[in-house]
């Protein structure tokens, strides 16, 4: 029995597998990894990850053209999946290959995220650009004293996994109340 899929897919493999020796059934369960959030144990790379990724860049080369049309200075912030690794946020910055200047901030999971420093950092992007883009996993930490607790539904998934879902809206409404200009959330 071959199972493809990601992190819980691969947990449900290794327990019908562990299933099938206990109970003495000859079938042999392998896994295959395949996720786009590329945060696979022991996989380089997984299959899913480099078209996903190609994705998410050429949205980001998208949106900062579409951003630089208009005459009113602008923030755009683009949530994008990952909920413990920020492989996907990252490719975002395949376009700085190409010498584009977006997106101008990224916010990866792994690191510490403060609502502050962000304020200071979209503050300092418009100082030196028209229309700011910021590329945000959402699997970020934001402190409910800075923010609330209002953007998460508190609502699980099957595997009980809290749905991530609205770190792009609390930080929307953060940058439009601290900063007072037009933001648009993608």
């Amino acid at each position: 029995f071959i199972y493809t899929g990601g992190n819980d897919s691969m947990d449900t493999t290794a327990k019908l597998s562990a299933y099938a020796k206990k109970t003495g059934i000859d079938i042999k369960f392998i896994g295959i990894p395949k996720t786009i959030d590329n945060d696979l144990p022991f996989t380089d790379h997984t299959p899913g990850f480099g078209s996903a990724a190609k994705y998410v860049a050429t949205t980001m080369q998208e949106i900062l053209r579409d951003s630089c049309v208009y005459s009113i200075s602008s923030v755009t912030i683009v949530e994008i999946m990952g909920r413990d690794t920020g492989w996907l946020t990252a490719a975002s910055a395949a376009l700085r290959a190409n010498g584009e200047i977006a997106p101008h901030l990224i916010y990866l999971p792994e690191k510490p995220f403060s609502v502050k420093k962000f304020i200071e950092d979209v503050k300092k992007a418009k100082e030196k650009y028209y229309a700011v883009i910021v590329a945000v996993s959402e699997g970020i930490s934001l402190d409910p004293e800075d923010i609330g607790e209002e953007f998460q539904s508190g609502a699980v998934d099957t595997f009980g996994h809290k749905y991530l879902s609205g770190v792009g809206k609390a930080l929307e409404k953060v940058v439009s109340k601290e900063i007072k200009c037009k933001v648009k959330l993608i």
